[in-house]
């Protein structure tokens, strides 16, 4: 029997050595057009950047050696150029010009794939690559030796686009992703690619997004890259990863079947349309195990099953069925590990496919033991029998192994309760007593049961949030730095007993950092009676990375080093102190491992201990950590030094300044103060300018209200002391409010009953009573000032109104509005 294999790589040279093994007697010849099989294609970009130092080291096998020990005649550079399908014949084409003809009696493709290269104008200019095999990394290592390359420019955000980023990094370039889509990494959903594009903005790579090429000019050493929207970036070289192409030339002229994907048709036994011919890897089509349909998968993983597998069949006959693969893919991307595997959330919905999903943010191994990273994971279910259909992580370590246990699951039709199931292996170095697998089941398996009714990104940055109550249950140091736009803040701790802040008829979304305390407060809703309750499905940190807005990159800096000038600090305790060469002191926490929102409460209390000028280097792996860090130190005056990270720990660095530093470092009353005069005793003029002070008041700014005329009655005391007044003041008692529960409002009072009706609307609404919105005023420093010549004029006496007010005349207003930026008259 003799056998022909035409592909030399992954499944070619797989296929080849397990027919040798099967078999003695049989004659193997296999054609490979380059001068190559057998290497390790995937680390390519590793030896470009020079992380893989020996260029031999890619070799697994040479020709010469695979033949000697499998006694195969290996032949390379030399193309099969036809097949003769029924004279069971391929036409060779070699490296000197020569052409032969070789029979055969059963034929193995494995031709791969090729890179997209589109028709664009300079694509064929000098420095503009692509990377597939050997030859290509020969060529662009080559040209890296020949020339200085400070700027190149990656046209494709995949896998192979984003680890030549990270090693042309590493080879010292700066470095630009152009992509077409408006995330990187195609197979992951984007709200998972956010915390990709966060990670790589960290690692100075400049993202331009949803910019489409247009076309290439080389001037000198220089190339421009031109952008459709007429953006254009200078660059040294050009590295196009586009993507590939299922590589069927070969199988159309000689008449095989061609799928609807454009790949080369396979049954289940990987034989083509022609019963002597087998194909496998990525030039072959083949059935999705989950939706049953056609589709191409470029990975080398199910290449080289599929080579086991058409060996036993080519030479035992066709007894072993190819399952198929659900594409499980891998890559590192600087200090992140980013997997995916089945369907993402996108493609079911795309394909019209009903699921749910659940998003979990959990340490790689226990929090308690050193060096825990946080790990993001993303799966999609069925809604009806909670089958898995996908998963996707963003993490640091222990990716690999959760991404294959979910792709197990997924390819024997596991449920998300069946993730709850597995047993894994737990010591505090490698897992916690419940894995982040096993979390996301719990997850999901919640939402299934309806035990919690999940509200995802999108819902809430394209919803009206007028028309729901959106609460922020965490904590009150978290709230202040910053939240979702209309949130109220009821820290889970306190809900049991604010739970009257909140209305039983209308929609309550609820959210925390990252899932879990939202999740806790709607048990707590749902046992108290209501219905219509929601979590933010991975809480803030999803939120924000999938709604945060991609700064515009500057141009290439030529003079610019792209490693860092942070030298590394390197510690093991949880705090430790040392000294600076500018002789001040510095404390290191160490908040690695904590869940929101322990590292940023780890640091005010590093911070409470320090003394003015001392400095805190604090080391986290939430990556949100230095963003909240800055905004803390904005809101408290103290100095934040600046940021950097290390394989996945986030180190922020703070100064302590002094009080006076503080107190300056705050907003000036002439820079932000608000100042308000009330007029009327309206009441639905007086709920408005008690909130609208107490929403100035929130964002720490100085806020003072002048109480004139009919203004004045919203200040009474309710059943105020009885005092003495002359006739006139008499006669203004008689005719005015005695306080404000007597308040009318402007329009349709109805003899007080509208006033009644807005009242007990506002109550039934949940919305604070106007005397609960003074209160709020007073314990928000709002400052309440009395016109004395109001009061004069009126007989309104200094006792009759709240103890807090101060009485004051015009230039005790004008002092105040001199000193504010916005002056409202009501």
């Amino acid at each position: 029997m003799k056998y022909i294999i035409v592909g030399g790589v992954a499944g070619g040279a797989t296929a080849a050595a397990r027919i040798r093994r099967l078999t003695e007697d049989a004659e193997i010849v296999l054609f490979e057009k380059g001068e190559h099989i057998s290497y390790a294609n995937c680390g390519l970009p590793y030896y470009i950047g020079g992380v893989i130092e020996d260029r031999d080291r890619l070799f697994v096998q040479t020709p010469e050696a695979f033949g000697k020990r499998f006694n195969i005649d290996v032949r390379i550079l030399s193309e099969v150029i036809a097949i003769d399908a029924e004279a069971k014949q391929v036409t060779v084409h070699t490296a000197d010009g020569k052409e032969y003809v070789e029979s055969y009696d059963k034929l193995l493709l494995s031709p791969g794939a090729s890179p997209v290269v589109p028709p664009l104008e300079g694509i064929d200019s000098k420095g503009i690559f692509t990377l597939r095999n050997m030859s290509d990394t020969d060529r662009i290592k080559a040209y890296m030796a020949e020339h200085k390359v400070k700027r190149a420019v990656i046209v494709g955000g995949g896998f192979i686009g984003l680890e030549m980023a990270e090693n042309l990094k590493h080879a010292g370039a700066q470095v630009a992703v152009v992509e077409m889509a408006n995330q990187v990494m195609a197979p992951i959903d984007f709200s998972m690619a956010a915390l990709v594009h966060e990670h790589l903005q960290q690692q100075d790579v400049r993202l331009y997004l949803e910019q489409a090429v247009e076309g290439f000019s080389r001037e000198g050493d220089e190339l421009t890259v031109h952008f459709k929207s007429g953006v254009s970036l200078k660059a040294d070289m050009v590295l196009l990863s586009i993507g590939v192409r299922a590589e069927t030339r070969l199988a159309q002229t000689a008449g095989l079947k061609i799928g609807e994907m454009r790949g080369i048709w396979v049954d289940e036994y990987l034989q083509t349309s022609h019963e002597h011919i087998y194909a496998v890897g990525d030039a072959i089509e083949f059935p999705h195990p989950i939706t049953g349909k056609s589709w191409l998968n470029f990975l080398a993983g199910p290449a080289n099953r599929q080579a086991r597998i058409v060996a036993d069949n080519m030479v035992l006959g066709n007894r072993l069925k190819y399952e198929g693969s659900v594409g499980t893919s891998i890559a590192k991307v600087f200090d992140i590990t980013v997997a995916s595997t089945g369907l993402p959330a996108k493609r079911l919905k795309q394909m019209e496919i009903p699921y749910l999903s659940a998003t979990i943010h959990s340490g790689s191994h226990a929090g308690y033991y050193p060096g825990s990273r946080q790990m993001d994971i993303k799966i999609t279910f069925s809604p009806s029998d909670g089958r898995l259909y996908g998963a996707q992580i963003v993490g640091y370590e222990g990716v690999d192994t959760r991404i294959n246990q979910y792709a197990l699951a997924i390819k024997t039709g596991a449920t998300v309760d069946d993730l709850t199931r597995l047993e894994h292996a737990y010591a505090p170095p490698f897992s916690s007593a419940k894995d982040p697998v096993a979390i996301s089941g719990y997850v999901a398996g919640n939402i299934l049961a309806g035990k919690m009714t999940p509200l995802y990104w999108r819902e809430l940055e394209q919803a009206d949030t007028t028309k729901v109550i959106l609460v922020d249950v965490r904590t009150a140091d978290e709230y202040a730095l910053g939240t979702i736009g209309g949130a109220v803040n009821i820290p889970l701790d306190d809900l049991r007993e604010r739970m009257g802040e909140i209305p039983t008829d209308v929609p309550v979304w609820l959210f925390c950092g990252v899932g879990l305390r939202g999740y806790l407060a709607s048990n707590i809703l749902k046992a108290n009676g209501y219905r219509d309750v929601r979590n933010l499905i991975g809480g803030l940190k999803t939120y924000r990375a999938a709604t945060a807005k991609l700064v515009a990159p500057a141009d290439f800096d030529t003079a610019a080093d792209s490693h860092s000038s942070e030298a590394a600090v390197h510690y093991n305790h949880s705090c430790e102190t040392s000294v600076c060469e500018g002789g001040k002191t510095i404390v290191r926490v160490d908040a690695c491992g904590i869940q929101c929102p322990g590292p940023i409460l780890k640091m005010k209390q590093a911070m409470d201990g320090l003394a003015p000028g001392e400095q805190l280097e604090v080391r986290a792996t939430d990556a949100a950590f230095p963003r909240d860090a800055e905004a803390w130190c904005r809101t408290t005056g103290n100095r934040f030094l600046g940021r950097h990270s290390e394989s996945g720990v986030y180190i922020a660095m703070i100064e302590k300044t002094t009080p006076c530093a503080v107190e300056a470092s705050k907003p000036q009353q002439g820079d932000s103060g608000k100042t308000l005069i009330l007029f009327s005793d309206d009441l639905d003029k007086v709920l408005a300018t008690f909130v609208l002070a107490n929403g100035a008041a929130a964002t720490g700014r100085k806020v003072s209200i002048f109480f004139t005329f009919w203004g004045l009655n919203a200040i009474k005391k309710t059943n105020g002391p009885k005092v003495t007044k002359d006739f006139f003041g008499r006669m203004f008692s008689w005719m005015l409010p005695s306080d404000s529960t007597r308040l009318a409002l402007s329009k349709m009072n109805m003899m007080g009953m509208g006033a009644k009706m807005m009242r007990y609307l506002m109550r039934k609404k949940g919305v604070d009573s106007l005397e609960e919105l003074r209160q709020q005023a007073v314990d928000n420093g709002v400052e309440f000032i009395a016109c004395q010549m109001s009061m004069d004029v009126m007989g309104v006496r200094r006792e009759e109104l709240l103890d807090n007010v101060t009485v004051g005349g015009v230039a005790t207003y004008m002092e105040r509005a001199e000193k504010a930026n916005v002056n409202l008259f009501i």
